[in-house]
């Protein structure tokens, strides 16, 4: 199957001999999968969580969600969920993860045969300007995805990647880039690469300088964001503006994927702060009365480029749909940056946090029993 074709035809099959074969009573599974941050921004999308432009990510190293999936085989076909975040009941979560089993369930009808229980947990905090959808709908869909594996006898190759990636995907758009390590692109470009149903790793097409690229994240504000990710993208639909940044991102796609390949570490730095720019931009003119910024967030990207220009050490950052900068640097400029980080920027974090993380090696299985 080529990188950008349409995979549909060869999942129903899998769903056909999964449905033959004979399930086990109990099962559990357990990944952990990781956030990623997105340098060509998605935002905007069309009919079942389709991009309406490519976008490119670095999965991250130390963020990630840990999923542990049970389940117990019923009698009836009636799905049924369990959800516990850090010990608690999350109910909101829930109805997104059966939301998610629904979207799924026609590849992967088998799961509604079980009882399931669902436990969950994040090494990092909401709200910290890391996209926790992302790693804990990769985390979800791998567990369930291992048991049609098992279903199947088949091994975790490339091909169990691309259909986790697939559908992560239906649960949330972004999910669909951290079942990779290190750098992804997402969606069909102009030069006719890549795919809007899943992601394709870059792996060794990215050139040595960026390999462990730092990402440190500032948490300027912990606080739930005031504009959700599905309701941006909702006002993409009628924004004056959403042409002329679809062509845009199609634009800085392919400029930054020949930056990434060439190591143009300048061309990846504009490219990045003026997606995160244009991102919120975007956010304040959609009508929406949203400002997700805050002035210490300006004061940090200030900060930033004055350190910069005076040093010449390339320390850029980027921002998500929030407050939070991430900071971004190669690993060969660390020690300078992490004293900026220290003495210039961490006044502006709520009680000195910062995330450190760095370039990822992709979702971990931790275990997997069926009997």
């Amino acid at each position: 199957m080529k990188a950008n074709e349409s995979p549909i035809s060869s999942y129903l099959e899998d769903r056909e001999r999964a449905h033959a074969a004979a399930l086990p009573r109990r099962f559990c599974v357990e990944w952990t999968s990781p956030a990623n941050i997105a340098f060509v921004k998605y935002w905007g999308k069309k009919r079942v969580q389709l991009p309406r432009n490519p976008s490119v990510a670095m999965g991250l190293l130390q963020s990630r969600s840990m999923f542990r999936v049970s389940g117990m085989l019923q009698e009836t076909n009636r799905p049924s969920l369990e959800f516990m975040f850090d010990g608690k009941k999350n109910p909101a979560f829930r109805e997104r993860l059966q939301e998610t089993l629904k979207n799924i369930g026609t590849y992967l009808p088998f799961a509604e045969r079980y009882a399931l229980e669902v436990f969950s947990g994040n090494t990092f905090p909401h709200s910290a300007g890391i996209a926790s959808s992302a790693s804990s709908m990769s985390a979800f869909v791998l567990c369930l995805l291992s048991l049609e594996n098992h279903l199947l006898e088949r091994r975790k190759d490339a091909c169990f990647y691309r259909k986790a990636s697939w559908l992560a995907r239906l649960g949330s758009g972004s999910a669909c880039r951290s079942v990779y390590p290190g750098f992804s692109l997402w969606g069909r470009t102009r030069e006719g690469s890549g795919s809007d149903e899943y992601a394709v790793p870059l792996g060794e097409q990215v050139h040595p300088v960026f390999r462990g690229l730092r990402d440190h994240i500032l948490v300027i504000g912990s606080g739930k964001k005031g504009l959700s990710s599905s309701r941006g993208h909702a006002l993409m639909k009628h924004h004056p503006f959403a042409a002329s940044r679809y062509r845009n991102a199609f634009l800085n796609t392919g400029r930054l994927l020949d930056a990434l390949r060439s190591g143009d570490v300048e061309e990846f730095i504009r490219i990045t702060e003026s997606e995160a720019l244009m991102l919120h931009a975007l956010i304040m003119t959609s009508g929406g009365n949203d400002l997700l910024m805050r002035p210490a967030t300006l004061e940090v990207i200030e900060k930033v480029w004055s350190f910069r220009r005076e040093t010449g050490l390339p320390v850029c950052f980027t921002l998500d749909a929030g407050p939070n900068p991430h900071i971004l640097f190669p690993a060969s400029a660390e020690e300078r940056a992490l004293e900026f980080i220290g003495t210039m920027l961490r006044e502006h974090c709520e009680e000195g946090l910062i995330i450190g993380d760095r370039e990822g090696e992709g979702p971990v299985q931790v275990r997997e029993s069926y009997d």
